[in-house]
């Protein structure tokens, strides 16, 4: 999980440069571990890829998984019709 930077608290007699270099460094942080999190996401692979004899085999499938079903001879998808996820045939 993300650790975002606190906004630090300041004493009633600081000048107004202080307060603009303190918030400036905090949000040079901030977007640094936005930064960070946003390559992370990108270099995860968007789907699973299975090569299995039926895709009941699969326990938790994910939205965007692709599996080739031997049994069938088919690529499936699983995706999201409404409120129903299910496997459905690709070719």
């Amino acid at each position: 999980m993300a650790r975002y930077p606190a906004l630090p608290e300041f004493l009633r007699n600081i000048d107004i440069d202080s307060v603009y270099t303190e918030i400036q460094r905090w949000g040079s942080v901030l977007v640094r571990e936005l930064d960070s999190r946003e390559q992370q996401n990108q270099n995860k692979p968007s789907t699973n890829i299975y090569t299995v004899v039926t895709v009941t085999s699969i326990k938790r499938p994910r939205k965007g998984d692709i599996a080739y079903s031997a049994s069938s001879g088919k690529f499936k998808g699983y995706v999201s019709l409404g409120s129903e996820t299910s496997w459905q045939n690709l070719n």
